[in-house]
């Protein structure tokens, strides 16, 4: 049986253990990840947390809709178990009518062939091979500007969420990010870094300057490119290729995966499939119902 908890309803500890076991298990699931990122949230639980499909919500003009927070890519239903088509479709059809809209993005995991859904492109790639293996894997021109940037020495080092967001704040207004969702990151990143789930680098010229950096998140088996910037120089000299090729040195032989939060604008997918990165569907689900 499917219910729906309020949050207030929700045994915490069987949830997040629910996560914890998933074998689609995702970190932004997790009750103190939706807490940071989350105006509200409830969930659906199939009988003793066996299943949880949380329900991040919003509430404008007295109208509850369900949305996905920014810093969450991939949510929906999570389970020690494969979740079949036909619970998947149990599962969207227990979601409340109270709530009028309905905007879901499954993880790639969750059998949707019964729902009607638009795909969406994430970017992975296994780490579990040494680094020299898996730069082989670089496209030629990723390589290329990886010696030119190793020739000039910048350093990369850990970084503040501060310095992250204001360059985001200045050099990155057009892709108008809220000053709230930018809150919510500064809060998720004090708490990744106090439990282990999550990193800050920056890379920095010889003069201490700051050129750019990037927060990733890690869990159990995920290392998940969050958020990057980079100044005009930075750009320039590609100082996010270093990060990247930096973390997976880092990681490699592991049994990690690095998602690159895979994106549908080309040039950005691009960029991630330079890194050997493959391909990784989920869908998007929308609904809305009549108020009138």
């Amino acid at each position: 049986m499917i219910q729906y908890l309020k949050n207030n309803e929700i045994d915490f500890k069987k949830y997040d253990a629910c996560i914890e076991s998933a074998i689609n298990s995702r970190i932004y699931a997790y009750s103190w990840y939706l807490n940071c990122v989350a105006d509200n949230w409830d969930a659906l639980v199939l009988n003793d947390y066996e299943a949880v499909m949380p329900l991040p919500w919003r509430q404008k003009y007295f109208i509850k809709y369900i949305y996905p927070p920014a810093w969450t890519q991939q949510l929906g239903v999570f389970s020690s178990a494969e979740v079949h088509e036909t619970l998947m479709e149990e599962f969207v059809n227990s979601i409340p009518k109270k709530f009028k809209k309905i905007t879901i993005q499954f993880n790639s995991q969750n059998n949707v062939s019964l729902i009607k859904t638009e795909k969406r492109i994430n970017y992975v790639l296994d780490l579990n091979k040494p680094y020299e293996t898996l730069l082989k894997s670089f496209r030629k021109d990723r390589k290329y500007r990886l010696n030119q940037i190793n020739n000039k020495k910048f350093i990369i080092k850990n970084t503040t969420i501060d310095e992250l967001i204001l360059l985001g704040k200045i050099d990155y207004s057009y892709l108008k990010i809220e000053n709230k969702s930018y809150q919510n990151l500064k809060s998720l990143s004090e708490i990744v870094l106090i439990n282990d789930s999550g990193f800050l680098l920056g890379v920095y010229d010889a003069n201490n300057h700051f050129l750019g950096g990037s927060m990733f998140l890690k869990d159990n088996t995920r290392v998940t490119y969050l958020y990057s910037v980079a100044t005009e120089m930075g750009k320039k000299n590609h100082v996010i290729s270093l990060v990247l090729a930096n973390v997976i040195k880092e990681f490699s032989l592991s049994n990690f995966v690095l998602d690159f939060e895979g994106s549908m604008i080309k040039g950005i997918s691009s960029f991630y499939k330079s890194f050997g990165g493959k391909t990784e569907e989920y869908s998007s689900f929308q609904k809305s119902i009549q108020l009138f």
